[in-house]
């Protein structure tokens, strides 16, 4: 499968290991041009490309860049994307990094945030989850105690291909509801950074609050 990944930093580079070790033809960009991604191309086989040129032709694109970032991304950048593309956002709200963002200080969930901008419908996925697991904690289907990601979104069809893609890279998923609940899954919520396996996520999704922690508030 062709997958687009925006953003080279933690999670964006250690999801290109592992896509491309699995054999998926992966593009990667960051802000900082093609020829700063040289080291993680020559070790992955990676094809390093602009910001502007990693949707084309992809199935699955992955936005993960700071929340500041993401009106910069450029104008159009998914329209040679396949149709019918999945979109992952990886992204959290984190004030302190990103400066106050007034829509999501009054409730609006970050990822819808990060959809309204680029105008396209987003899955939010791996907002949660420390980098370093997704080279060393993926388990073969039916491993007891899998560790389990929230997913939401709103697209049947662009879910479930991420929840297919999850799964291949050794993880259980659960089911976080639709975009507008995916505000159970932000940050300070029990699910973040939880280890745990599907119940556990389950479990964590229903006892998540609205009310933002003072931590993740501007």
């Amino acid at each position: 499968m062709k997958v687009g990944i925006i953003g080279a930093g933690n999670i964006g580079g250690n999801l290109t290991r592992r896509l491309t070790a699995l054999g998926h033809e992966v593009s990667v960009a960051n802000s900082r041009g093609p020829q700063t991604l040289t080291a993680l191309a020559e070790e992955t086989g990676a094809t390093p490309v602009t910001a502007s040129e990693a949707a084309k032709g992809a199935q699955v694109v992955v936005v993960t860049v700071p929340l500041k970032a993401v009106p910069d991304l450029p104008a159009g950048f998914l329209d040679g994307a396949a149709e019918g593309v999945a979109v992952i956002d990886t992204g959290n709200y984190y004030p302190q990094r990103d400066g106050r963002i007034a829509a999501i200080e009054d409730g609006l969930p970050e990822s819808r945030w990060t959809e309204q901008r680029i105008g396209h419908p987003v899955i939010k996925a791996f907002n949660g989850t420390y980098a370093q697991d997704i080279l060393d904690r993926g388990r073969p289907q039916g491993t007891p105690d899998r560790q389990a990601l929230p997913v939401a979104g709103d697209d049947p069809a662009a879910k479930q291909a991420v929840r297919d893609l999850i799964d291949e890279l050794g993880f259980d998923t659960v089911d976080g509801g639709g975009l507008d609940d995916s505000w159970r899954q932000q940050p300070g919520t029990p699910v973040y950074g939880n280890r745990g396996d599907a119940d556990a996520i389950t479990k964590g999704l229903a006892e998540a609050s609205p009310e933002r922690t003072a931590e993740f508030r501007a």
